[in-house]
């Protein structure tokens, strides 16, 4: 088809912006960090509450100061950018700190969920416009490589107008402890990415009906483990629907194992699918596409890349924010983005507790 498609984001001119990390778990060592040194990017300081985590981060991925606290980072003159890689109950206390120090800081990489709801992401954003910082979400999924390639395959037009759209995710995650503490489990952890993603590719849709039941195996208490839920598209028609099934038949307890993150789009000239290769984290397993046109009289196309969402695509994110630091304009992942996300969220949890289709619009923020 002559299609030479993205699949990796735009990087920045300068890349030795200083950059001061919060948080030394494995999200930010593990994914950032890695990503980070291989793009050429410059983390200058770290902290965390565990600061053996964080001396174990410095010392590994060559990052010259570790800060005793985020007081001691926030005041780092030569810190311009913050990684905050901390749970969400915890972000907007942070962010609010950081804005004092918008002298120096000028952008903020938060951490999805971009707080623990709707009205605190909100005032994150609000923050951070009010200091002039600039800020962007990590929604990391934007930027795994068959999801960000199927973006530019949709922006072409090749696959005609999206008619249905799935994705299909039967896989265990790895819950992190403070879930606990908040009750949560699948919806604003693992759906958040499947619906940013649907936002990412077809925009906001009009409501959401969502279905979801506790996961048999999670022991903490909480209503979002299996989550089922539609996407409704008024103007075009398209639905898009994600099965997040965490339990994945009892594969922990002794049975076989069928695990796989699977996503389809089918359109008015096209069709394709895909896979998403994190579930086989830490063997590095690329994510694929195929697709296949009216023109091609069955031909199938089957681009495919080395690189995998874990870790190689946690530099999307960085990048985005550095490149609107650059040249003046907003991020694609900004936080003003992202509060539509958020609703998103927001909207399949009341759907799920009233049994009805919810419109996300209600939360968005005033523009």
């Amino acid at each position: 088809m002559g299609l030479q498609l993205r699949y990796t984001a735009e990087l920045p001119e300068n890349k030795s912006v200083p950059i001061g990390c919060i948080g030394a778990g494995f999200i930010m060592s593990d994914c950032h960090l890695v990503a980070y040194r291989e793009a050429g990017f410059n983390p200058v300081a770290i902290t965390a509450i565990d600061l053996n985590q964080a001396e174990e981060a410095a010392e590994r991925h060559s990052i010259k100061r570790v800060h005793n606290s985020v007081d001691q980072l926030l005041a780092d003159n030569e810190v311009e950018v913050l990684d905050v890689a901390v749970p969400p109950d915890v972000e907007l206390e942070i962010v609010a700190e950081a804005v004092e120090h918008s002298d120096h800081i000028r952008g903020i990489l938060a951490q999805k969920p971009l707080g623990v709801n709707v009205a605190q992401a909100k005032e994150i954003v609000r923050l951070c416009r009010d200091a002039g910082v600039v800020l962007a979400v990590n929604q990391n999924m934007r930027y795994d490589h068959s999801v960000r390639a199927c973006q530019d395959l949709l922006s072409k037009g090749a696959l005609g107008d999206p008619v249905l759209a799935t994705i299909d995710m039967r896989a265990i995650p790895h819950w992190m402890p403070w879930q606990e503490r908040l009750g949560w489990c699948t919806l604003r952890i693992m759906s958040i990415h499947h619906l940013d993603t649907f936002r990412f590719w077809f925009g906001d849709p009009d409501r959401i009906f969502a279905s979801t039941r506790p996961d048999p195996r999670t022991r903490f208490p909480h209503t979002d483990g299996i989550c089922l839920y539609i996407l409704e598209y008024d103007d075009t028609g398209l639905r898009a629907s994600s099965w997040d099934d965490v339990w994945a038949g009892p594969a922990r307890e002794g049975a076989g194992e069928d695990i796989s993150i699977r996503w389809r789009i089918e359109g008015t000239r096209g069709l394709a699918r895909g896979t998403i290769g994190w579930p086989s984290y830490p063997a590095r397993t690329p994510s694929t596409l195929d697709f296949t046109t009216i023109a091609d009289q069955g031909e199938w196309h089957s681009p495919r890349w080395d690189q995998v969402w874990f870790p190689d695509a946690f530099v999307g994110p960085m990048a985005d924010l550095l490149v609107a630091l650059e040249t003046g304009g907003e991020p694609t992942i900004s936080g003003r983005d992202n509060v539509r996300t958020m609703a998103l969220v927001e909207a399949a949890y009341e759907s799920a507790a009233s049994h009805t289709a919810v419109s996300p619009s209600r939360w968005y923020e005033e523009e």
